[in-house]
Protein backbone atom coordinates (compact mmCIF):
# COMPACT_ATOMS: atom_id res chain seq x y z
CA UNK A 1 0.00 0.00 0.00
CA UNK A 2 2.49 2.12 1.08
CA UNK A 3 4.84 1.23 -1.70
CA UNK A 4 1.47 2.02 -3.88
CA UNK A 5 0.87 5.82 -2.54
CA UNK A 6 4.74 6.74 -3.46
CA UNK A 7 3.92 5.86 -6.64
CA UNK A 8 0.71 7.82 -7.42
CA UNK A 9 3.10 10.75 -5.80
CA UNK A 10 5.91 10.49 -8.22
CA UNK A 11 3.11 10.31 -11.07
CA UNK A 12 1.88 13.68 -9.60
CA UNK A 13 4.97 15.25 -9.37
CA UNK A 14 6.08 14.51 -12.81
CA UNK A 15 3.14 15.61 -14.19
CA UNK A 16 3.60 19.29 -11.86
CA UNK A 17 6.83 19.21 -13.24
CA UNK A 18 5.75 18.78 -16.99
CA UNK A 19 2.86 21.52 -16.34
CA UNK A 20 5.91 23.86 -14.96
CA UNK A 21 8.19 23.22 -18.28
CA UNK A 22 5.27 24.34 -20.34
CA UNK A 23 4.09 27.60 -18.69
CA UNK A 24 8.17 28.07 -18.66
CA UNK A 25 7.74 27.27 -22.54
CA UNK A 26 4.90 29.49 -22.97
CA UNK A 27 6.02 32.17 -20.64
CA UNK A 28 9.74 32.57 -21.19
CA UNK A 29 12.17 33.95 -18.40
CA UNK A 30 9.19 35.42 -16.70
CA UNK A 31 8.49 38.65 -18.14
CA UNK A 32 5.02 37.88 -19.49
CA UNK A 33 6.23 37.55 -23.87
CA UNK A 34 4.52 34.57 -24.93
CA UNK A 35 6.81 32.26 -27.36
CA UNK A 36 7.38 32.66 -30.77
CA UNK A 37 4.89 29.70 -31.45
CA UNK A 38 2.25 31.76 -28.99
CA UNK A 39 3.19 34.76 -31.03
CA UNK A 40 2.31 33.04 -34.38
CA UNK A 41 -1.36 31.73 -32.83
CA UNK A 42 -2.23 35.04 -32.34
CA UNK A 43 -3.70 37.29 -36.11
CA UNK A 44 -0.93 39.89 -36.00
CA UNK A 45 -3.81 42.25 -37.43
CA UNK A 46 -6.03 41.23 -34.96
CA UNK A 47 -6.23 44.93 -33.52
CA UNK A 48 -5.60 46.77 -36.27
CA UNK A 49 -8.18 48.95 -37.52
CA UNK A 50 -9.80 48.69 -40.87
CA UNK A 51 -8.33 50.45 -43.82
CA UNK A 52 -10.37 53.84 -44.77
CA UNK A 53 -12.85 52.95 -47.98
CA UNK A 54 -11.75 55.16 -50.79
CA UNK A 55 -13.55 58.33 -51.93
CA UNK A 56 -16.49 58.11 -54.31
CA UNK A 57 -14.62 59.82 -57.39
CA UNK A 58 -18.23 60.80 -58.83
CA UNK A 59 -18.37 63.14 -55.42
CA UNK A 60 -15.22 64.61 -56.15
CA UNK A 61 -15.99 64.99 -59.21
CA UNK A 62 -19.30 66.81 -58.30
CA UNK A 63 -17.53 69.26 -56.19
CA UNK A 64 -15.13 70.44 -58.39
CA UNK A 65 -16.94 71.48 -61.10
CA UNK A 66 -19.26 73.18 -58.00
CA UNK A 67 -15.42 75.04 -57.53
CA UNK A 68 -15.41 75.77 -61.43
CA UNK A 69 -18.90 77.05 -61.92
CA UNK A 70 -18.25 78.99 -58.91
CA UNK A 71 -15.53 80.70 -60.77
CA UNK A 72 -17.66 81.77 -63.48
CA UNK A 73 -19.26 83.48 -61.20
CA UNK A 74 -16.04 85.58 -60.37
CA UNK A 75 -15.09 86.05 -64.05
CA UNK A 76 -18.49 87.67 -64.40
CA UNK A 77 -17.87 89.88 -61.22
CA UNK A 78 -14.37 90.75 -62.09
CA UNK A 79 -15.48 92.00 -65.52
CA UNK A 80 -18.44 93.70 -63.76
CA UNK A 81 -16.03 95.53 -61.75
CA UNK A 82 -13.69 96.09 -64.04
CA UNK A 83 -10.63 94.11 -63.76
CA UNK A 84 -11.24 91.98 -66.15
CA UNK A 85 -11.04 92.66 -70.05
CA UNK A 86 -13.50 91.58 -72.79
CA UNK A 87 -11.00 89.22 -74.33
CA UNK A 88 -10.27 87.96 -71.12
CA UNK A 89 -13.82 87.63 -70.02
CA UNK A 90 -14.30 85.40 -73.28
CA UNK A 91 -11.61 83.20 -73.51
CA UNK A 92 -11.81 81.98 -69.91
CA UNK A 93 -15.37 81.67 -70.14
CA UNK A 94 -14.70 79.39 -72.94
CA UNK A 95 -11.95 77.60 -71.38
CA UNK A 96 -14.21 76.79 -67.82
CA UNK A 97 -17.22 75.92 -70.00
CA UNK A 98 -15.63 72.81 -71.96
CA UNK A 99 -13.91 71.71 -68.78
CA UNK A 100 -17.32 71.64 -67.38
CA UNK A 101 -18.69 69.28 -70.71
CA UNK A 102 -15.48 67.36 -70.79
CA UNK A 103 -15.57 66.15 -66.78
CA UNK A 104 -19.54 65.61 -66.94
CA UNK A 105 -19.25 63.63 -70.30
CA UNK A 106 -16.70 61.41 -68.60
CA UNK A 107 -18.69 60.66 -65.44
CA UNK A 108 -21.75 60.10 -67.76
CA UNK A 109 -19.80 57.29 -69.44
CA UNK A 110 -17.93 55.93 -66.41
CA UNK A 111 -19.19 57.22 -63.25
CA UNK A 112 -16.88 55.00 -60.84
CA UNK A 113 -13.98 56.19 -62.89
CA UNK A 114 -11.11 58.78 -62.38
CA UNK A 115 -10.93 59.38 -66.08
CA UNK A 116 -12.81 62.34 -65.69
CA UNK A 117 -9.21 64.04 -63.92
CA UNK A 118 -7.65 63.86 -67.22
CA UNK A 119 -10.01 66.81 -68.26
CA UNK A 120 -9.01 68.74 -65.15
CA UNK A 121 -7.20 72.00 -66.79
CA UNK A 122 -6.61 73.37 -63.10
CA UNK A 123 -3.93 76.37 -63.40
CA UNK A 124 -4.67 76.82 -66.85
CA UNK A 125 -6.72 79.84 -66.49
CA UNK A 126 -3.75 82.19 -64.99
CA UNK A 127 -2.20 81.65 -68.78
CA UNK A 128 -4.77 82.25 -70.41
CA UNK A 129 -5.93 85.84 -68.08
CA UNK A 130 -2.46 86.51 -68.22
CA UNK A 131 -2.31 85.92 -72.30
CA UNK A 132 -5.45 88.28 -73.31
CA UNK A 133 -3.97 91.11 -70.55
CA UNK A 134 -4.64 94.41 -72.47
CA UNK A 135 -1.14 96.01 -73.01
CA UNK A 136 -0.19 99.47 -73.82
CA UNK A 137 1.73 99.97 -76.50
CA UNK A 138 2.15 103.86 -77.10
CA UNK A 139 0.76 107.30 -75.39
CA UNK A 140 0.78 110.74 -76.22
CA UNK A 141 -0.51 113.75 -74.59
CA UNK A 142 -1.98 116.31 -77.31
CA UNK A 143 -3.16 120.21 -76.20
CA UNK A 144 -6.92 120.60 -76.89
CA UNK A 145 -6.71 124.10 -78.66
CA UNK A 146 -3.55 124.08 -80.72
CA UNK A 147 -3.75 120.19 -81.10
CA UNK A 148 -0.24 120.07 -80.78
CA UNK A 149 1.79 117.14 -78.97
CA UNK A 150 3.77 117.78 -75.79
CA UNK A 151 5.04 114.46 -74.99
CA UNK A 152 4.84 110.30 -76.17
CA UNK A 153 6.15 107.39 -74.62
CA UNK A 154 6.54 103.85 -76.14
CA UNK A 155 5.59 103.50 -79.73
CA UNK A 156 2.64 105.77 -80.73
CA UNK A 157 2.39 105.57 -84.34
CA UNK A 158 -0.87 105.91 -85.64
CA UNK A 159 -0.85 108.38 -88.70
CA UNK A 160 -1.55 111.84 -87.94
CA UNK A 161 -3.93 112.33 -90.66
CA UNK A 162 -6.34 110.05 -88.99
CA UNK A 163 -5.66 110.62 -85.60
CA UNK A 164 -5.96 114.93 -85.92
CA UNK A 165 -9.36 114.63 -86.71
CA UNK A 166 -10.26 111.87 -84.48
CA UNK A 167 -8.98 114.05 -81.87
CA UNK A 168 -10.45 116.91 -83.24
CA UNK A 169 -14.26 115.03 -83.00
CA UNK A 170 -13.28 113.52 -79.44
CA UNK A 171 -12.84 117.04 -78.50
CA UNK A 172 -15.88 118.35 -79.68
CA UNK A 173 -17.70 115.65 -77.46
CA UNK A 174 -19.59 114.88 -80.84
CA UNK A 175 -22.14 111.98 -79.48
CA UNK A 176 -22.42 109.97 -83.24
CA UNK A 177 -18.75 108.98 -82.92
CA UNK A 178 -18.01 108.78 -78.86
CA UNK A 179 -19.70 110.73 -76.78
CA UNK A 180 -18.72 112.66 -73.88
CA UNK A 181 -15.73 111.75 -70.97
CA UNK A 182 -13.21 108.95 -71.85
CA UNK A 183 -14.02 106.66 -74.49
CA UNK A 184 -11.96 104.07 -76.51
CA UNK A 185 -12.52 102.89 -79.93
CA UNK A 186 -10.75 100.11 -82.39
CA UNK A 187 -8.48 100.70 -85.11
CA UNK A 188 -7.33 98.89 -87.74
CA UNK A 189 -5.27 95.56 -86.57
CA UNK A 190 -7.36 95.04 -83.82
CA UNK A 191 -5.74 97.87 -81.66
CA UNK A 192 -7.97 100.01 -79.57
CA UNK A 193 -7.18 104.16 -79.38
CA UNK A 194 -8.36 105.26 -76.18
CA UNK A 195 -8.77 108.85 -74.96
CA UNK A 196 -8.19 110.22 -72.06
CA UNK A 197 -9.59 114.15 -71.76
CA UNK A 198 -8.67 116.88 -69.50
CA UNK A 199 -8.93 120.40 -69.25
CA UNK A 200 -6.28 121.92 -71.10
CA UNK A 201 -4.81 118.27 -72.64
CA UNK A 202 -5.70 115.19 -74.09
CA UNK A 203 -3.86 112.03 -73.50
CA UNK A 204 -4.53 109.35 -76.17
CA UNK A 205 -3.30 105.11 -75.26
CA UNK A 206 -2.87 102.50 -77.60
CA UNK A 207 -3.65 99.07 -76.27
CA UNK A 208 -3.20 95.60 -78.09
CA UNK A 209 -6.51 94.61 -77.22
CA UNK A 210 -9.35 96.50 -75.56
CA UNK A 211 -8.02 97.56 -71.73
CA UNK A 212 -10.91 96.94 -68.63
CA UNK A 213 -12.10 99.71 -66.78
CA UNK A 214 -10.45 99.83 -64.41
CA UNK A 215 -7.13 100.71 -66.42
CA UNK A 216 -8.70 103.32 -68.15
CA UNK A 217 -9.37 104.67 -65.05
CA UNK A 218 -6.19 104.54 -63.80
CA UNK A 219 -4.89 106.36 -66.74
CA UNK A 220 -7.62 109.01 -66.39
CA UNK A 221 -6.42 109.66 -62.39
CA UNK A 222 -2.57 110.08 -64.12
CA UNK A 223 -3.56 112.33 -66.12
CA UNK A 224 -5.71 114.88 -64.11
CA UNK A 225 -2.45 114.78 -61.63
CA UNK A 226 -0.53 115.58 -64.90
CA UNK A 227 -2.99 118.81 -65.91
CA UNK A 228 -3.07 119.55 -61.74
CA UNK A 229 0.47 119.49 -61.02
CA UNK A 230 1.11 121.43 -64.88
CA UNK A 231 -2.03 123.94 -64.00
CA UNK A 232 -0.09 127.50 -63.98
CA UNK A 233 2.19 126.47 -67.10
CA UNK A 234 -0.81 124.92 -69.07
CA UNK A 235 -3.30 127.95 -67.99
CA UNK A 236 -1.04 130.67 -69.63
CA UNK A 237 0.28 129.42 -73.14
CA UNK A 238 2.65 129.68 -74.68
CA UNK A 239 5.42 127.42 -72.67
CA UNK A 240 8.22 125.10 -73.37
CA UNK A 241 6.64 121.49 -73.08
CA UNK A 242 10.10 120.54 -71.66
CA UNK A 243 9.41 122.37 -68.47
CA UNK A 244 6.26 120.19 -68.31
CA UNK A 245 6.39 117.69 -64.96
CA UNK A 246 5.05 114.00 -66.22
CA UNK A 247 4.05 111.96 -63.20
CA UNK A 248 3.11 109.24 -65.75
CA UNK A 249 6.70 108.56 -66.08
CA UNK A 250 6.91 107.50 -62.80
CA UNK A 251 4.00 104.36 -63.67
CA UNK A 252 4.86 104.36 -68.20
CA UNK A 253 8.67 104.93 -68.69
CA UNK A 254 9.92 108.08 -69.52
CA UNK A 255 8.65 110.18 -71.77
CA UNK A 256 9.68 112.01 -75.05
CA UNK A 257 9.05 116.06 -75.49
Amino acid sequence: MAFHMAGIGIVIMAERRSFFNWLRDLFRRGNGRPTQAAARAVPADAAAPPPPLPPDSREQAQEYLARVRAKLFNLAESFNAGTTNRDQFQNLYVHYQREIRSIETMIEHAPSSDNWRGAVTEGESVLIRRKHIARAQGYAIYQNESGMPLGTLGEFDLDPALLVPMLSAFRSATKEIFGAGMRSTQTEGGRWLCFVPGKFTTMLAIFNTEPASRQLEFLDDLHQLFEQANLRLLANQPFDPSTLLFPHEYFLGRWSR
